[in-house]
């Protein structure tokens, strides 16, 4: 009689690199891997992946965090997928080949073309179904970009000779040995091209930005099963039975399964996602309606705030500047001084995201004086994350009609406690940080394993769930709103104009 699995191995591709996790039944990481590949710059304003080398990325650390929790095929029950969303790759249905790099989420290049459609009058009507703006973020523009720049790409879309998806769609073809191109409702919900009250593809919608529907993979609900990995991939075929974005990943892995609960992912952008229910809300202050998870992995509906630049702008510090050794050292050296001295950056270096839209304002750092230390911007840098998270929480709270009561925290800049500290202070409500950091991953291994059985309800997923601290606000009000005003001028000294998505 064969043992029943013992384990859910999660894929977290991200925007840096590729973790994997290995969850037992408590919830409890029993094995992971993780590494970066490389990101290409090749014009100011461009982002590149080479999809070839994720999927390499991918399979090498799926393989090492299976040893390293000595499971074997047999034992797991599923795998799950979360993954940068809005990353587009196109390939050749045949060969399986990408026809082009991949245009990261951050990537710019397609700015002229949602000026272009929106001032055809196109944006009410991309708005009304997708609960998205026309911005460069999104994958429907980059796909276009795609199919008008790599020689013979339209011709051949229109034939059905290429497939399109974003980093989830790529990877359970490559998975599956090709032979399933699907996506879930949460990522087709991030491309212009899905309606998201119909739940289904949207002809009109593909037509405006001349993209054949031969093109796009089949849409399940995020918990289910896909399809099955090849044999050689861990020495036996595997359910895939969980895909979700990123961000609703977070949001599901952080038990934000009911209306009102909402969650911040602190990674290389900041993501801030209120569970709305069944209910889509529309936004008036820049926020996008998007869909989610509901406490089985079905539909339901979030109102989203993205910061494009977050975890990015402590890299630049460490790489671009050299102002410090390795990311974790940034903690310490804020904490070495009791402000940042009227210091602020605003680390708009791809255009600023919600609420605000603006793909042309660019980055600063303001109120220097002779006095400013290397700490003070590192402070100031740690602080924008807390400050581009205010105005996204403002900007919810005025859509949803009530004010946030609780935040729970995820993403690697989460685990600084400087940090947290002045994000509770900063929106004045307690900040909630789990054991598990990396509730991206746990998201998706939680619908993958809602969809084999392998945990049954939600409450078997409350119970796998941990707390790790509650940061609660100790600042001044007056305090706090002389800080976020400072915050809002420096902010209106980068934009290229006033008027907001």
């Amino acid at each position: 009689m064969s043992r029943p699995p013992r384990c859910v191995v999660a894929i977290d591709q991200g925007t840096t690199g590729s973790t994997v996790l290995v969850f037992d039944h408590s919830g409890r990481v029993i094995g992971r891997a993780y590494s970066e590949f490389t990101q290409h710059f090749p014009r100011p304003g461009w982002v590149e992946h080479d999809p070839e080398e994720i999927w390499r990325v991918t399979l090498r650390v799926l393989r090492q965090a299976c040893r390293r929790a000595r499971v074997q095929a047999r034992d797991v029950a599923a795998l799950g997928i979360t993954n940068q969303r809005e990353t587009t790759v196109l390939w050749d249905r045949g060969t399986g080949k990408p026809v082009h790099r991949a245009i990261v989420w951050q990537d710019r290049r397609t700015a002229p073309l949602c000026e272009a459609l929106r001032a055809r009058g196109a944006e009410a009507q991309v708005r009304e179904k997708t609960g998205l703006v026309l911005d460069p973020y999104f994958s429907g523009t980059k796909l276009r970009w795609l199919l008008e720049h790599v020689p013979r790409a339209a011709a051949r879309a229109r034939r059905g000779e290429l497939c399109f998806g974003n980093i989830d769609t790529w990877l359970v073809w490559r998975l599956t040995g090709g032979k399933v191109h699907a996506t879930d409702a949460t990522n087709a919900s991030r491309t212009l091209l899905y309606d998201i009250h119909a739940r289904a593809w949207d002809a009109p919608l593909c037509a405006l930005l001349e993209v054949p529907e031969a093109v796009l993979p089949t849409v399940h609900p995020s918990s289910g099963e896909f399809g099955q990995t090849t044999a050689d991939v861990l020495g036996a075929p595997v359910p895939i039975a969980g895909i979700a974005g990123d961000q609703q990943a977070a949001l599901f892995g952080q038990g934000c399964v009911d209306a009102g609960m909402a969650k911040n992912t602190y990674g290389t952008g900041c993501f801030l996602l209120l569970n709305t229910g069944d209910r889509p809300v529309r936004s008036d202050h820049g926020l996008l309606t998007t869909i989610a998870c509901d406490a089985r992995g079905g539909p339901a509906y979030a109102l989203e705030g993205s910061v494009f630049i977050a975890g990015a702008a402590i890299q630049w510090l460490r790489d671009g500047l050299g102002l410090l050794r390795k990311a974790a050292e940034s903690e310490r050296l804020a904490r070495t001084v009791d402000s940042s001295l009227g210091v602020y950056l605003v680390p708009a270096f791809v255009g600023l995201g919600a609420p605000y839209w603006d793909p042309d304002a660019r980055g600063a750092l303001l109120g220097l004086t002779r006095g400013v230390s290397r700490a003070h911007v590192v402070r100031a840098a740690l602080e924008s994350l807390a400050f581009q998270t205010r105005d996204v929480v403002e900007a919810m709270a005025a859509d949803a009609g009530e004010p946030l009561r609780t935040l729970r925290v995820d993403g690697g800049a989460a685990a600084n406690g400087f940090l947290m500290q002045f994000q509770a202070d900063l929106l004045g409500v307690p900040v909630e940080r789990p054991r598990v950091l990396e509730t991206t991953a746990m998201g998706a291994a939680f619908l993958a394993g809602l969809g084999t059985g392998f945990w049954r309800s939600q409450a078997d997923l409350v119970r796998a769930r941990r707390i790790d601290r509650r940061f609660r606000p100790r600042m001044r009000s007056e305090t706090r709103d002389a800080l976020y005003r400072g915050w809002q001028a420096a902010v209106d000294r980068v934009r290229s104009r006033t008027t907001s998505a």
